[in-house]
């Protein structure tokens, strides 16, 4: 898989979005990595990284200005409707796209439970979007330290915490779960900035100019 000529083909003449995109997507990667190596996981690097880097790919087809995301569809599905992307591209071009697209459907908030989009009418499939594999895990909790609005920092545990727990009981349960299951504690320290020469980096790999 080589994550951003996806992203590319997907974000073409979007390079404000895509720039966004990819800050927080290699945010979530260099988290990611923090944990991994801190909890000692065994996880595959290249299937972390592009996993990170594809987690948010569905952003583009939903409604949310805030964020310069113009499409039509609900901002919760936007994990869903990454899924489908990278499945029909799979398809199309003879790619083993399925990890991908669990990370991908199985991230928002701390999962999703059919219980949970049954009984709060959320719009999405009634079934489980729950993070199982170390890597689904890892990055759907790498993903909770940052925010694609506002000034795009790394929240503190306890922050990414709080907002789990405005979602209910459930959801923090799971959050705290993961946190068990990777080590994750207040001790972890923040992750470096990324730079703007990071983020201009991949957005050439993206053959998106902006």
């Amino acid at each position: 898989m080589e994550p951003e000529r996806i992203i590319g083909a997907f974000y073409r003449g979007e390079p404000e979005l895509c720039r966004l995109l990819l800050k927080h997507s290699l945010q979530v990667r260099e988290k990611a990595f923090q944990i991994m190596e801190h909890s000692k996981l065994s996880c595959g690097r290249e299937v972390v990284s592009a996993g990170a880097l594809l987690h948010d790919i569905g952003i583009i087809r939903c409604h949310a200005p805030g964020i310069l995301c113009f499409g039509e569809l609900p901002y919760i599905a936007h994990g869903v409707a990454g899924a489908e992307m990278l499945r029909a591209c799979g398809s199309e071009h003879g790619l083993d796209s399925e990890a991908f697209a669990r990370i991908c459907e199985r991230h928002t908030g701390s999962g999703l439970a059919a219980g949970d989009i049954r009984s709060q009418h959320l719009p999405l499939p009634v079934r489980d979007f729950i993070p199982e594999t170390d890597e689904e895990i890892l990055i759907c909790l790498a993903d909770k330290f940052f925010s694609k609005s506002g000034e795009m920092k790394e929240k503190s545990f306890a922050s990414a915490r709080r907002s789990m727990a405005k979602f209910g009981d459930s959801s923090l349960a799971r959050f705290d779960a993961m946190c068990r299951r990777m080590n994750v504690s207040a001790d972890l320290p923040p992750i470096p900035e990324i730079s703007p020469e990071q983020i201009a980096a991949s957005l050439a790999r993206c053959e998106i100019r902006g």
